[in-house]
């Protein structure tokens, strides 16, 4: 992970080396240009230096010739010296352009010193016009040093004019490149800034907004924050803090919908109950009158009475338990086949019932009184209203997941409003000779019990009516009733 100041250290040395690599190159031409420009001028300096030098010399001899003393003398000597230094000078100058003249201008040096020197030695033989002549003549070689000097120095500019020429352009080109340069670091330092401070602020940004919306309640958003500084490990704990929320608001969400879940199941017991208790006059009265009837029929032979009547109270039996607890669908099966010989014994041959069961499907869970009104409002308003009768089919099925549960009969069918009104738990006028368990409520029980909502369908027609129950294997709570 780079730290915030890290890239701020990083900026600033990347600013420093593109200020000293610049300040080098600048350094490095101007040095360059001024070592060719001293080289030029050191050359003019040494053809200078040796006219200077020939002429004092010259008046170095003149002095001695006047006054033959020590000091002139040595003073001559000194400035003789000082003439073959120079002339040692000008030998580093030869190069192809001047090396005739060069050679020239070194042969008269040499013969400059020879003419001193011949002046020198008629001076100390005393044959002074000689010695004159001799002077003369150093005088005019001296002459012809000073015009040859003015002479290689015109040579000199001439065959340097190129070069100086190309400095004063190169001095021009390497200003419009200073400032081109100037402009393009300035350009890359603007787009290398901006998307430095973007790569900062940017995810500070993503961090406010993502920190709006928490404040607005919008715990879903996921809080993505690309760096790899500081601020992604805070928009990390960020988003750990509100998955925590989140996922504690979520908590609470489900333990209320629960209890209100847990309050309308209540409801709808107590509602069952309260029905179921209209009917009761003392139960176990009931239960064993209606067991006394059943064993006097059955001991005067009429063995089918008996057993209508022992489904009767087994049917009221299985009703008027508590309804708070969940049965098995093996029960509710059983409860079905009591109420079917009881509607048989109505009805007789006009009802018709065609039952196929998958047994192994029998042990799931399923809330009581659930498939007795569906039956029983196929048995009302498919059945009855028919001189002929009709058929009722029963099918239990492995689905999967899911238990497949069929009702289905051959009645002139329902509207749409009322399959509509069933599936929307709408309230449905019952009719009065029924157990008084609605439609509706049965939808809203299941619902509730298996915490889904595509837990029934019903497709109805002019050929009838069939409703299939979509029944899970497992609860979403199994303790929950």
């Amino acid at each position: 992970m780079t730290s915030i100041q890290r890239k701020i250290w990083t900026l600033a040395a990347i600013v420093l080396f593109i200020m000293v690599a610049i300040w080098m190159t600048l350094t490095y031409y101007n040095q360059k240009t001024q070592e060719q420009y001293n080289d030029i001028l050191q050359r003019y300096l040494r053809m200078n230096e040796v006219t200077t030098a020939s002429q004092q010399t010259i008046t170095a001899l003149n002095n001695y010739r006047l006054e033959p003393t020590a000091a002139n003398l040595g003073l001559l000597d000194r400035s003789k010296e000082e003439l073959r230094r120079a002339r040692l000078g000008v030998i580093n100058l030869r190069n192809a352009d001047n090396d005739f003249a060069i050679t020239n201008y070194m042969n008269l040096i040499d013969s400059l010193l020879e003419t001193m020197d011949r002046s020198l030695l008629f001076q100390s033989e005393k044959e002074s016009e000689d010695s004159a002549n001799a002077f003369l003549e150093a005088t005019r070689i001296s002459k012809y040093i000073s015009e040859m000097t003015l002479t290689l120095i015109d040579t000199e500019l001439r065959t340097y004019d190129q070069f100086y020429r190309g400095i004063i352009e190169q001095s021009a080109e390497l200003k419009k490149l200073g400032v081109w340069l100037l402009l393009t670091i300035t350009l890359l330092m603007l787009l290398f800034t901006y998307g430095f401070s973007l790569s900062i602020t940017k995810p500070i940004q993503k961090l406010t907004q993502a920190a709006k919306e928490l404040s607005r309640g919008r715990f879903d958003l996921k809080v993505e924050v690309k760096s790899n500084d500081e601020i992604s490990f805070l928009a990390k704990m960020f988003e750990r803090m509100r998955v925590n929320i989140n996922n504690l608001i979520s908590e609470i969400q489900q333990k209320a919908q629960l209890e209100r879940e847990l309050q309308q199941n209540k409801l709808l017991l107590q509602e069952s109950q309260l029905r179921s208790l209209q009917s009761q006059i003392n139960p176990h009265f009931l239960f064993n009158t209606l067991d006394t009837l059943s064993k006097k029929a059955y001991l005067e032979g009429s063995e089918e009475t008996s057993d209508l009547l022992a489904s009767v109270a087994g049917l009221l039996r299985y009703n008027l338990k508590r309804l708070d607890r969940s049965v098995t669908l093996y029960d509710e099966v059983n409860v079905l086949r009591q109420y079917m010989e009881i509607q048989k014994a109505r009805f007789t041959d006009r009802l018709r019932f065609e039952a196929v069961i998958d047994e192994s499907c029998l042990h799931v869970q399923i809330p009581g009184l659930t498939l007795q009104p569906i039956v029983e409002n196929a048995v009302i308003h498919a059945v009855e209203p028919s001189e002929e009768g009709g058929t009722i089919r029963f099918r239990v099925a492995d689905g999967g997941e899911r238990v497949r549960i069929e009702i289905a009969d051959d009645g002139p069918g329902m509207s749409e409003d009322k399959v509509s009104q069933i599936l929307e738990e709408r309230p449905v006028e019952t009719e009065g000779h029924s157990t008084g368990i609605g439609f509706s409520n049965v939808v809203r029980r299941l619902r509730l019990f298996y915490g889904i909502d595509d837990v029934m369908e019903i497709a109805s027609g002019p050929e009838g009516t069939t409703v299939v129950l979509q029944i899970p294997k497992t609860r979403r709570f199994d303790s929950d009733d």
